[in-house]
């Protein structure tokens, strides 16, 4: 029991040095006067109301039937944010165009594609050609070192 109470008295002797060289980390810490507070304070409150309905918004609105606000507030809130459709507005259709709609004649149509491999296919297939003939004659020459190898093994047996 005197050695684990020597132990336990050491720890604590250590554990009081330790805690006696750290120091406390600086406070920055600056009091306010109750001015600048209250000036602060104004400038959150200015700062949220420039994000408000304006007052004459308000009045408006104060006249009008409050199941009518409502649908003018939901039918804002469901409005699309960007164009839609598929055409792009400077490419839109209008009416007649010379041509008669024509593919290719100004109406935003254009010439059909011919179903087939896109360019650079074959180019692509010799090269994976080769590359598979260098794969398959490093894997019989890899074998064949293998078999040899081998063979050594029972001979040296």
């Amino acid at each position: 029991m005197t050695k684990k109470d020597d132990e336990l008295a050491a720890l604590k002797k250590k554990v009081e040095e330790l805690e006696a060289k750290v120091s406390p980390p600086k406070s920055d810490f600056k009091p306010m006067t109750d001015a600048e507070w209250r000036d602060q304070m104004h400038q959150a409150a200015e700062r949220r109301m420039s994000m408000a309905t304006p007052p004459s918004v308000i009045r408006d609105w104060a006249v009008l039937d409050d199941r009518l606000v409502k649908e003018v507030a939901l039918r804002d809130a469901r409005a699309p944010t960007s164009p839609g459709g598929a055409i792009p507005r400077s490419q839109q259709v209008t009416g007649t165009h010379p041509g008669g709609g024509v593919p290719g004649s100004g109406t935003g149509w254009g010439h059909s594609t011919p179903l087939g491999p896109p360019p650079g296919v074959a180019q692509a297939d010799r090269l994976m050609d080769a590359q598979d003939a260098k794969d398959r004659a490093e894997l019989i020459e890899r074998d064949a070192k293998m078999k040899a190898m081998q063979q050594m093994a029972e001979r040296g047996k």
